[in-house]
């Protein structure tokens, strides 16, 4: 489902109020969320009273994002990994355990780790994944900010950064990841195993960055829910696969038309507001509840 359409949309709305001779204008402000809908609003990201239920909250929705991964044949082996922050530890953080098939991860599956490599709690009757380790630690302790880290080695992903470069702003989608939203890590020396690589690769992903092309390796991207990384993450996938179908016409002398900048500018600054990235989620979240039937709470 492509992401909702966000251009050319007035983000206020202007009522006149009376007071005795004076008339007064009161504007009133629209969320990027309320913008995309039409009469009553979708519910956004909930509050939890509780880091219990917050975390158990979180964990469905990691197993669910897994498994919508399975289903767009996002899995490679062993390979690919997504990492949750606790909620009441910010210096650990969750992540699925190795070996185990993206379409069968529960919440009880998944394993915490400190940022020592330690697990502490979770899962304890499997190992995680020594590379992912590196790579999601890395990020974690860099950003702040990021709550959820997605990465695999998805076939368009991989397939686009062989030529270690951006993606163009060739339509609406892809405005997501305007600017410093994305980032190319231009170096590749095998499977991540120092953490200096971790490093770098969070270092290359920068303070701004949502999604991040790996050359020869994959994608990564990363958000404030698991919802909205995981989200980003699809649309990275198919914004290099329609990139390259894009590469090929234009291989034999169709021209591209590019998105102006202006409108690649107002699209991403409207369309990277947290709740309606998580929103933007909920149908293929939605779609797996009702195809594993509750399974992904055990």
């Amino acid at each position: 489902m492509a992401p909702a359409a966000l251009v050319a949309t007035p983000d206020e709305a202007t009522t006149i109020k009376k007071n005795g001779n004076d008339n007064a204008v009161a504007k009133k402000h629209k969320t990027p969320l309320e913008m995309i809908c039409q009469g009553t609003s979708l519910p956004g990201i909930p509050q939890f009273v509780s880091f219990e239920t917050h975390r158990q909250w979180m964990l469905e929705h990691m197993a669910l994002a897994f498994r919508v991964f399975a289903r767009k044949g996002y899995t490679e082996g062993m390979s690919g990994h997504i990492s949750v922050r606790d909620p009441e530890n910010p210096h650990a953080f969750w992540t699925n355990p190795l070996g185990r098939h993206f379409a069968m991860l529960k919440a009880s599956d998944m394993i915490l780790v400190d940022y020592d490599g330690k697990a502490i709690g979770g899962n304890m009757s499997r190992p995680a994944n020594a590379a992912g380790f590196l790579i999601h630690s890395a990020v974690h302790k860099a950003r702040p900010d990021v709550i959820a880290a997605c990465h695999t080695h998805s076939p368009a992903g991989k397939a686009w950064s062989t030529f270690a470069r951006p993606l163009e702003m060739l339509n609406q989608d892809v405005t997501y990841f305007y600017g410093d939203a994305q980032a190319v890590y231009k170096e590749f020396g095998g499977v991540v195993f120092t953490e200096e690589e971790g490093e770098r690769l969070a270092a290359a992903l920068g303070p701004n960055g949502k999604g991040m092309i790996l050359r020869n390796h994959g994608l990564l991207t990363v958000g404030g829910t698991v919802d909205e990384a995981a989200y980003l993450y699809t649309l990275m996938e198919r914004s290099c696969e329609v990139q390259l179908l894009v590469e090929a016409a234009a291989a034999n002398g169709v021209p591209k038309v590019y998105v102006p900048e202006e409108s690649a500018k107002y699209t991403f600054d409207h369309a990277s507001d947290p709740e309606a990235l998580y929103c933007e989620f909920q149908p293929d979240l939605e779609y797996e509840i009702e195809m594993c039937g509750g399974a992904h709470a055990l």
